[in-house]
């Protein structure tokens, strides 16, 4: 018998989704049934409302600055003054879908990201 309920599973609520829950800071550049291009900017001390990224997407860092990534409850997730420093512009970076989460930019400088979302 097939389980039909898996609880590791995050729910992607569209509410919830970047471009409806958090529109001042994710703008689409271009959507179609295969892709979302997205351009996500988070200003220095701006935290971003609880949102969710359902698709893995590729990531080109335009600017980055240091933050600190919350899951939906308020728990620290990530926090990048912790890792071993930030990418430079250019980089380009993998993600993997990312469950409701909120963003706060704790460092001096703009974060600004393209985010190619796949949606196969």
């Amino acid at each position: 018998m097939k389980d039909e309920q898996n609880t590791n599973k995050p729910e992607w609520l569209e509410s919830l989704d970047a471009v409806i829950a958090a529109p001042e800071h994710h703008k689409v550049l271009l959507e179609n049934e295969r892709v979302r291009v997205l351009d996500t900017r988070i200003t220095p001390g701006a935290s971003t409302p609880v949102h969710t990224h359902r698709w893995s997407s590729v990531l080109y860092i335009l600017g980055m600055s240091n933050f600190v990534r919350f899951d939906a409850d308020g728990n620290v997730v990530f926090d990048s003054r912790t890792a071993q420093g930030l990418p430079p512009a250019g980089t380009i970076l993998w993600s993997p879908p990312l469950p409701a989460h909120f963003v706060k930019n704790v460092g001096d400088g703009e974060i600004r990201v393209i985010s190619v979302e796949l949606k196969d």
